[in-house]
């Protein structure tokens, strides 16, 4: 388990989305218990959704996806609350009327546009590439003013949770607090659906809530639970991810099932065995299996960047969406090459690479140009390049390619179509 961390943190884009990841699990697991107990679960839903229209609404205009997805966000959450209290339109059919018409305003201004592309599915269902690290900055400056907020109106946000009549009747200006809910509610779905993806932040806030009240009874141990929970079930859910290539936010839901499913078996067998006998064996379990594959470890201080197989796809496009992070240092990977005569010069156009995920199924190529000053092998052979990322200009567009240093034809051909 260590060993698997350990390679999994040799990936810079994996380190990016686990800081981010953790601040929302945290954000969303506090503020989970309270819309949980309010019966305003789905809020995360029906926001989420109007975050895809907002980040479609971000894709047509070429502008930063947060930058507008946040205030768009904030404004949907304000205008649900306002209209739930009306009474015109209860909390569910507002959640279900705002949902529904953001989701398909989206879809109808992402076909106008740029149309349904690998982008809008990560948009869906999540990617681990969706944090560059401008939006890791901001990303964590967000979190931690939510983390902030929440711990500084603790008492208020409980007092409007079990009692908004009492709280009302008290002093407290329940309709501020609701309204400050609602703004942390905005900023943290925001945050997490661009790795969770839209269909599934939800679950990031309903899941460690439920899981921890099958254990605890009281508000604070179950928003310290549901914290533990939504922590370490994002780890897993990160891990299961790598190891199996599954997409991320659908690991991390399917792991705050099994949480859910333990927590439930364990609230049954509570009358057979003491509570605190649970804890240290789950306790045990846990170090057990942290334990295994200690002894391995990574190869350290090697300053070759290597696109590995298992991940390829998606360290091959942190390299494009974050090129500034790779310009200058050895790249080294195995693929296909080809070469191509272009018309207009009569020069060598070479790339080395693998087919992957593209809109319409396994249509995209995945690789680098490459430059190579010897003699070149026959297309589709199998090989191994090492050489320099390199940026370069032509016609007005930047280009990225690798200058190669060596390039060998290999036997043993790995996978010629990936997709993690």
């Amino acid at each position: 388990m260590l060993y698997t961390f350990a390679e999994m943190f040799s990936y810079t884009f994996i380190v990016r989305a686990v800081v981010v990841g953790l601040l929302v699990s945290l954000c969303a697991a506090l503020l989970g218990v309270g819309l949980v107990l309010k019966r305003y679960s789905m809020i995360g839903d029906g926001l989420s959704h109007v975050g895809f229209g907002a980040l479609a609404a971000a894709t047509a205009m070429n502008a930063a996806p947060l930058a507008v997805a946040i205030p768009v966000v904030v404004l949907a959450a304000f205008f649900l609350l306002r209209l739930s209290e009306s009474g015109k339109i209860k909390g569910d059919a507002a959640i279900a009327l705002i949902s529904t018409g953001s989701l398909a305003a989206g879809i109808i201004l992402i076909s106008l546009t740029s149309g349904i592309n690998t982008d809008v599915c990560n948009y869906l269902f999540g990617s681990i590439l969706a944090m560059s690290r401008e939006d890791v900055v901001l990303s964590v400056f967000l979190a931690v003013v939510v983390l902030a907020l929440f711990v500084l109106f603790y008492n208020k946000i409980f007092a409007i949770t079990f009692d908004e009549s009492f709280a009302r009747a008290s002093g407290v200006r329940t309709g501020l607090y609701n309204m400050l809910i609602a703004l942390l509610t905005a900023v943290t779905i925001v945050l997490g659906m661009r790795m969770m993806g839209a269909m599934l932040i939800s679950g990031l806030i309903i899941f460690p809530a439920l899981t921890s009240m099958r254990l605890c009874k009281r508000f604070k141990s179950v928003t310290i639970c549901a914290v533990f929970v939504s922590v370490i079930c994002f780890l897993a859910g990160v891990a299961a991810s790598y190891l199996y290539a599954t997409p991320t936010g659908a690991s991390v839901v399917i792991v705050n099932i099994a949480a859910f499913l333990l927590f439930w078996a364990m609230n049954l067998m509570r009358g057979k065995l003491h509570m605190k006998k649970i804890f240290v064996l789950l306790v045990f379990a846990l170090a057990l299996q942290a334990g295994c594959g200690s002894a391995s470890g990574s190869e350290g201080g090697e300053s070759i960047v290597e696109i590995k197989e298992k991940m390829f796809v998606a360290q091959t496009n942190d390299i494009y969406y974050n090129p500034e992070e790779y310009l200058g240092k050895i790249i080294k990977y195995e693929g296909i090459f080809q070469s191509y005569e272009l018309p207009e010069t009569g020069e060598n156009y070479c790339i080395v690479i693998r087919y992957g995920p593209g809109c319409c199924g396994i249509d995209a190529d995945v690789g680098f140009e490459v430059s190579w000053d010897s003699g070149y092998p026959c297309n589709n052979d199998w090989v191994e390049v090492t050489g320099v990322l390199e940026e370069y200009e032509e016609s007005g567009y930047k280009y990225l390619r690798v200058s190669l240093s060596e390039m060998n034809v290999l036997a043993t051909r790995g996978s010629e179509v990936v997709v993690q």
